[in-house]
């Protein structure tokens, strides 16, 4: 029997139903590889570890040969594939439980593996956002929100633009069709904000005057 961790959600990637007049228009969530790559730099590490046991090879060369260097430096390289596995699978963990959606007046990221939250930009707090895209086609979209959101870094953490901690940008991380869905959510917003916003106000009783 398969099981389903969300269930509970009334709509994918949503706490409740959108109110009357509220559509979906795009749901996603990222490439577990690509997140693994760019998010936490896989590459980078990996090669970090390799450079080590370069350097442990060169170093011993010239003292007990070759197959002793090797044999001394082949730990980092065993680390190095244990850490990148890791990497991986945290990654595997975060496009799993994530869902971005984009509906015609905001953007909704559920994110988070241990603790999932979901959260809510309107598209009147946004101020900009810009495209990162791949040659493959994977791509991340930043969010620029007004000045008056205050945004952790570290709670939306790797759905954030990397580096930009004075003001957090939330960030839809490693996106397939990137360049798509950055249309979709440009035309969402400028149709969000050209739409005046309407105040229903309760009307007050009138008072005779005596």
């Amino acid at each position: 029997m398969s099981h389903d961790d969300f269930a509970f959600e009334p709509v994918e990637g949503l706490p409740e139903r959108p109110p009357e007049g509220e559509r979906i228009l795009w749901q996603g969530r990222p490439s577990w590889w690509a997140l693994t790559c760019r998010a936490l730099n896989l590459y980078w590490v990996l090669g970090y570890f390799l450079a080590l046991a370069a350097w442990r090879f060169a170093t011993l060369f010239d003292q007990v040969g070759a197959a002793q260097a090797f044999a001394a430096s082949f730990p980092f390289l065993i680390l190095g594939a244990i850490v990148g596995l890791l990497l991986a699978a945290f990654a595997f963990v975060q496009a799993r439980t994530t869902v971005y959606t984009i509906t015609n007046r905001r953007v909704a990221m559920r994110i988070g593996a241990a603790l999932t939250v979901t959260f809510n930009l309107p598209f009147r707090q946004l101020r900009n956002a810009s495209l990162d895209l791949r040659r493959n086609g994977t791509g991340t979209i930043a969010l620029e929100m007004e000045s008056d959101a205050r945004l952790s870094y570290l709670i939306f953490w790797p759905h954030v633009r990397p580096w930009v901690m004075r003001r957090t940008q939330p960030a839809l991380r490693c996106i397939p069709e990137a360049e798509i869905v950055a249309r979709i959510l440009s035309e969402a917003a400028e149709a969000a904000v050209a739409t005046p916003q309407i105040e229903h106000r309760t009307p007050q009783p009138a008072f005779a005057a005596e």
